[in-house]
């Protein structure tokens, strides 16, 4: 694919991001709602009570599959530490013993990942601000770390393949246009997780323009880190084919192409700061959200230190059972299928708060579950954006499960977002 369509293509994602974050952070900021209660006013207080559980539920499975990737990075570590002072202990027979796929210092490695999670996590929100900021230079740090051991592996062969990619000419033509926009929605659908409950996070930002300041920086993080990840991998593929060896596979982890470095000090630094960034991520992506829509489910039973207790347990189990049975029964297809209620979610709930509540909502019965409430319209649901909201998913879900229709996959948040906020809207408006 053409070096600049990959690059223009991100841009393009990212502008759709910012735009979309805007929009679904601003009545959060506005009236400090997390998304899950801000989702009341479309549909009903038991509405969003069991609606929005489907993103606790995405999100503890992610939590767990991100925990087992992040157990790999531990566990490439204490390998490294074992060889350093004894390489012959790794032939040991306990080292050859397995269960569930994994031996003894799998086993560690994903207690370890577990256990720094939830020590991290449950601090407090205070030190995870701060656990973010520090990941976004770990972040930085190591996408440079790892750019400067590509280049300086073989700054002329890596120079040259990165320059020989980048033809212009080759961007301006019309059969671009599919991949061009194919690496949109796939960037777009990156970030499309977050974006729904982008709202836990923005009800902490001071004002909308704040805001959306923050939400420019994605712009500019995303073209840089656009040119770093393009170099590198440019640099890393011809680095490899120069050795028939590495053919023998496709490398698609980072752990695994940092391995192919003969380089311990850059392993091991690039390992810890892989370790802290996904960490972060896990936090951001799924831990937050999923304790704020667990707490929502059951109020009166849930605190954040028991709800964060409940998440890591089911997120620890989902990763031991990950290699050897959850990934194999093609679990990732059900988890998208959950995921296909997003896009149509965050549809009903532009349209409601912009276009039927036209920014205005009632604080006090927002907060209420009393059924004399304004937002606990017909026994706690709203019908019309349950309606709404099911008719959105069924073109999302079937991007996944209908053949015919895989190929637009990359795009069914944005048109599921578009037909229940359509659907919503003129519903409401026959009133």
């Amino acid at each position: 694919m053409n070096t600049f369509v990959v690059f223009f293509g991100t841009v393009l994602g990212s502008l759709l991001v910012y735009f979309f974050s805007n929009l679904i952070g601003k009545p959060s900021q506005k009236f400090g709602l997390p998304f899950v209660v801000l989702l009341r006013s479309s549909l009903g207080v038991r509405g969003a009570k069991y609606f929005g559980l489907l993103r606790c539920v995405v999100g503890i499975f992610l939590f767990g599959i991100q925990t087992y990737f992040l157990s790999k990075a531990f566990s490439y570590l204490i390998r490294i530490f074992i060889f350093y002072f004894d390489p012959s202990m790794l032939d040991q027979e306990i080292f050859l013993i397995f269960l569930l796929s994994m031996n003894i210092i799998d086993w560690s490695a994903i207690i370890i990942a577990v256990t720094f999670q939830a020590l991290l996590f449950s601090v407090g929100m205070n030190f995870n601000k701060t656990l973010i900021r520090l990941s976004a230079l770990a972040v930085y740090s190591g996408i440079i770390l790892f750019f400067f051991s590509v280049l300086l592996n073989d700054v002329k062969l890596t120079t040259k393949a990165f320059l020989s990619s980048l033809n212009f000419v080759n961007f301006i033509d019309l059969n671009n246009i599919a991949p061009l926009l194919t690496v949109a929605g796939t960037i777009f659908a990156y970030f499309a997780v977050i974006i729904l409950t982008f709202g836990d996070f923005s009800r902490y930002v001071k004002n909308e323009n704040e805001l959306k300041k923050g939400n420019l920086s994605l712009i500019l993080n995303l073209i840089i880190f656009s040119f770093f990840a393009l170099f590198i991998v440019i640099g890393v593929d011809a680095f490899l084919k120069d050795n028939s060896e590495n053919l023998t596979r496709i490398l698609t982890n980072p752990t695994d192409l940092i391995g192919k470095f003969d380089n311990l000090l850059v392993a091991n630094i690039a390992l810890i700061f892989i370790i802290i960034a996904s960490a972060s991520t896990n936090l951001i992506a799924n831990f937050i959200p999923s304790q704020f829509t667990l707490i929502n489910f059951m109020p009166s039973s849930l605190s954040l230190k028991s709800s964060g207790i409940i998440i890591i347990c089911l997120g620890f189990l989902v990763g031991i059972f990950w290699l050897t049975f959850l990934s194999q029964i093609g679990i990732l297809s059900f988890i998208d299928t959950f995921g296909a209620f997003f896009g149509p979610l965050f549809g009903i709930m532009v349209a409601d708060y912009y276009l039927i509540k036209k920014g205005t909502l009632i604080n006090k019965d927002i907060y209420s579950l009393e059924s004399n409430g304004a937002y606990y319209y017909s026994g706690g649901w709203h019908i019309k954006g349950v309606y709404s909201l099911v008719l959105g998913f069924i073109f999302s879900a079937s991007t996944i499960w209908n053949s015919n229709l895989m190929f637009l996959h990359s795009y069914s948040w944005i048109t599921g977002a578009f037909i229940s906020g359509l659907i919503y809207y003129l519903l409401e408006k026959k009133n």
